[in-house]
């Protein structure tokens, strides 16, 4: 038995027919511009895929955040350090001050005491604190062998102190004929001081002393009348060089 194609509408369209009207459907969404929105989907999709896909460009992104990151911890820390540093030098130039402060201030401490110490060395005194002269220079009289006094007589009671002028170093200490005990200093200028009739003695020879040092006791020993102190004012140590002990210490500041 022969068959024919079926006709009619029952007849199912063949799949080139689907096709070409699949087509030619596809073509009218086009002119209308539905294809569009129902393109849209599909297109979405597939950028979607390709974005899930492309690791490559988030890589570099990721990369680059990270560089940022170091970059700016690198900046801060350098930062912190340059801070860091200049506070130290900050520092250590308020440390270096304040030491050259404190350098400067014990210098000016030490010329000062230096200072004080010259003048106390240098400076003059009586020999017996607030006394005065009894007995002036080259007063004449038959007690003195040269006929005239070589020194002058300070007032003093037995037992008073008496003390050096002035600063040098002793050179005689002992008994000295009709000057009794008697002590002979040659002062720091070159000049000789000399004190006598003394009751008692408390250097010796070659001891330096100072303004004001106690070198012994007032007393009547030698060639006197009464107790008191003789004192001279000599260009050498020996007996006949003296000159006016009151101009003496006058010229050394000492009111007599």
């Amino acid at each position: 038995m022969a068959f024919t194609r079926a006709t009619g509408k029952h007849r199912a369209p063949s799949r080139l027919t689907r096709k070409s009207a699949s087509m030619a459907g596809v073509a009218a969404l086009a002119t209308t511009g539905v294809i569009g929105t129902l393109a849209s989907p599909a297109l979405a999709a597939e950028t979607g895929a390709a974005t899930v896909e492309d690791t490559g460009l988030t890589q570099i992104v990721a990369a680059d955040s990270l560089a940022d990151q170091i970059a700016d911890q690198a900046a801060a820390q350098k930062r912190e350090a340059a801070e860091a540093a200049a506070k130290a030098k900050a520092e250590a130039e308020a440390k270096r001050k304040a030491e050259a402060r404190a350098k400067e201030a014990r210098e000016a401490k030490e010329r000062a005491a230096r200072e004080a110490e010259r003048k106390r060395l240098n400076s003059f005194r009586l020999p017996i604190a607030g006394s005065y002269v009894t007995t002036g220079y080259k007063a004449g009289g038959s007690l003195w062998s040269s006929g005239s006094h070589s020194g002058v007589d300070f007032h003093a009671a037995s037992g008073t102190s008496v003390v050096a002028v002035g600063a040098g170093t002793v050179v005689e200490a002992g008994w000295g004929g009709s000057y009794g005990n008697n002590i002979v200093i040659k002062m720091n200028d070159g000049s000789y001081t000399q004190y006598g009739h003394l009751s008692s003695i408390g250097v010796s020879v070659g001891q330096r002393v100072t303004p004001g040092k106690q070198i012994g006791l007032s007393g009547s020993t030698g060639n006197t009348t009464g107790a008191h102190l003789h004192f001279e004012a000599r260009t050498s140590p020996e007996y006949g060089s003296d000159i006016n002990p009151v101009a003496y210490l006058r010229a050394h500041g000492v009111g007599v």
